[in-house]
Order: structure tokens, then C-alpha cells, then sequence
């Protein structure tokens, strides 16, 4: 048995919390809101994001963030995104040499251009740092539907750890040591995703929906492996996997946030409908200006930035991405003579 803090009490970090107890661990909580911690202490459930899961008695809540970090064997950060680096910086003082730290939240810092996991290495140096990722929405993991997902770390023994943490009968874990490539993989198919849902708020079809997946997955590994990151990483869970589940599903806060768009909702109007954190909006001007930094081209990526924050119809947007240049489709195949 190991004792795990959740740093995060979103819809994430409470499945992350329930599959961690069912593996026989001892879960600890964090929230800074008082009312959520309330709300889960004495309702043991969280009708509004899990409805229908029940939570353990034995399993803690807090929002003493000292409480929720030390003497723990392994941290779970599940923070939104842009919340990550103001809460590693408030855990420093708990944390100890050595003691992991699995990141679970995507997205891209806005004002470094950092992933996740280098912003919690920054602000937490004496940790060892990993991710978890892949195509796993929190509603279906929380209710013990099968799924599969990567544990990353630099170190093989830290990724194994994580995997033997986590992985159940229904919870598959697979290692990888490229953490880069499945961060970014992870950030960038959310703004994929705001693309996806777009067209269906524009009533586009199925033909629309799999040319954005594919063309997306192929702009998410250009500037992946522009960065650095591993080619096969983009091919697998925390490439194309997570981008297709969510891309299709409406688990998806990032579809439908783009669904409510494409009919003709503002940026705002759209992100307080969906009432939950949409990551792809802080992720879009990240990626161009990644994008930029390494001299790639985004096109999806590009027109989701001007119809979020320029103003730019989504009809418009779709009309210019089918109107562009002619292009060969994979550059480097030969023709014959």
C-alpha cells in the first residue's frame, strides 16, 4: 500500500482518487475550495462532474495542503493548467528529496511556453517529476470502463513505479521515457478537439471530422518533433489515441465547448455553458507561438486562434482551410519517373 496525495479535486484527480483506493492505497485530497472539500467529505459523491460514483468513508479531504503532501509516497497533480505553477510553488515547502510527483493535467504555460511537468520541475527541483496521459475520459474511469494510458518519466524505475500504482483489471499502464512528446501530444489535441467540435457545431460530417483528426495529428508531431519529442509517441495513446476520443466524444469539454462556437457562441459564452475548465483555450496561443519559436506550420491550430480571439466567423475559418495552397500529402514519398 502507498499514500497518495491528489493535488486537485476536479472531475480528473476525484477518478484518479477512487481508481487509487480500489488499488488498495491510502488517498488523501486537496482542493483550495472549502466548500468542495465539504461537499465530498459529507456527501462522499460529486453529483455534478461523477454522478452516480460513490466515494470510499476511508478516503481524506483536505484543504490543508501540508496535510495533503507529506509523508506521502507519490503526488498527483491535477490542477487546471494554469493553476500548476502557483500550487507547486505553495507545495514546495512539503515536498521532499526523491518523492514523485505525477502530473495529469495538459496543457502549455501561455507567458514561458513551458509544458506542465518542466514548470513543476522548475518550481520543485528536489521531486522526481513524471506524467500520466492517453485517452482517458475521468466520467468513463470513475465508472471501471476499460482504458489504457502511458506513465512517463525519464528514469525507467520511476515510469514503473507509477505503472504499478495505477494499473487495475480495467486500467491498462503502458511506460514510455519520452515525456516531451507526451505532454505536448496531450496539450495540443485539445485545441484538435475545439477544431472538431466546431465543425460540428457548423453541422459538418464524419468526412469533416476525420480529415481534422489526421491533419491534426499531423501538425501536433510536426511541432513535436520540432521540440524534440519521438515520432512514434504522436502514433500512439498520447498522440492520435488521445486526439480520436477526444475529438469524438462528448465526454469532451473541448468538442463541446467548439460545438457551442461553431453555432455561433462567443469564446466566453462558450466556456461558461460548458462550466468546466476548457484547457485547448489557454493551450491555442501556445501552440502558435511554439509554432513560431520552431518555424512550423499550424493551420488548424492557426484558424482556432483567430476564430477564439480575433473575432473570425468559424464558417470563414473552415472555407480557408479547404481553400488552401495544394499540397502533397506526405512530402518525402517518391514518385516514379
Amino acid at each position: 500500500m502507498a499514500r497518495i496525495g491528489i493535488i486537485g479535486a476536479g472531475s480528473w484527480g476525484i477518478a484518479l482518487a477512487a481508481l487509487l483506493h480500489k488499488n488498495g492505497h491510502e488517498v488523501t485530497v486537496w482542493s483550495v475550495l472549502a466548500s468542495e472539500v465539504e461537499q465530498l467529505r459529507t456527501k462522499r459523491e460529486y453529483p455534478d462532474r461523477l454522478p452516480g460514483v460513490k466515494l470510499p468513508e476511508d478516503m481524506l479531504f483536505t484543504t490543508d495542503l501540508q496535510e495533503a503532501v507529506e509523508d506521502k509516497d507519490a503526488l498527483v497533480m491535477a490542477v487546471p493548467s494554469r493553476f500548476t505553477r502557483e500550487t507547486a510553488r505553495k507545495m514546495k515547502p512539503y515536498v521532499t528529496e526523491g518523492q514523485i510527483v505525477v502530473n495529469v493535467s495538459k496543457g502549455v504555460e501561455e507567458s514561458t511556453l513551458m509544458t506542465l511537468s518542466q514548470v513543476i520541475e522548475q518550481e520543485l527541483p528536489q521531486a522526481r517529476t513524471a506524467v500520466l496521459c492517453g485517452p482517458s475520459h475521468a466520467e468513463e474511469v470513475s465508472r471501471g470502463l476499460p482504458t489504457t494510458i502511458v506513465a512517463g518519466a525519464r528514469k525507467k524505475a520511476v515510469a514503473e513505479y507509477i505503472q504499478n500504482l495505477f494499473m487495475n483489471e480495467v486500467f491498462r499502464v503502458y511506460i514510455s521515457p519520452d515525456v516531451l512528446g507526451m505532454e505536448l501530444g496531450s496539450a495540443l489535441k485539445n485545441v484538435v478537439a475545439l477544431a472538431a467540435g466546431i465543425a460540428d457545431g457548423l453541422g459538418c460530417g464524419d468526412n469533416t471530422k476525420a480529415a481534422l483528426i489526421t491533419r491534426g495529428i499531423t501538425e501536433i508531431a510536426r511541432l513535436g518533433t520540432a521540440m524534440g519529442g519521438k515520432y512514434e509517441t504522436f502514433c500512439g495513446l498520447t498522440g492520435i489515441g488521445d486526439l480520436i476520443v477526444t475529438c469524438a466524444s462528448m465526454h469532451s469539454r473541448n468538442r463541446r465547448a467548439g460545438i457551442l462556437i461553431g453555432q455561433g457562441r462567443t469564446m466566453e459564452e462558450a466556456m461558461k455553458e460548458v462550466n468546466m475548465v476548457v484547457e485547448g483555450v489557454y493551450s491555442a496561443k501556445a501552440a502558435m507561438a511554439l509554432a513560431q519559436k520552431y518555424q512550423v506550420q499550424l493551420p488548424i491550430i492557426e484558424q482556432v486562434n483567430a476564430v477564439l480571439f480575433e473575432g473570425k466567423p468559424a464558417a470563414e475559418a473552415l472555407r480557408d482551410l479547404m481553400l488552401r495552397d495544394k499540397k502533397i500529402e506526405v512530402s518525402d514519398l517518391p514518385w516514379e519517373d
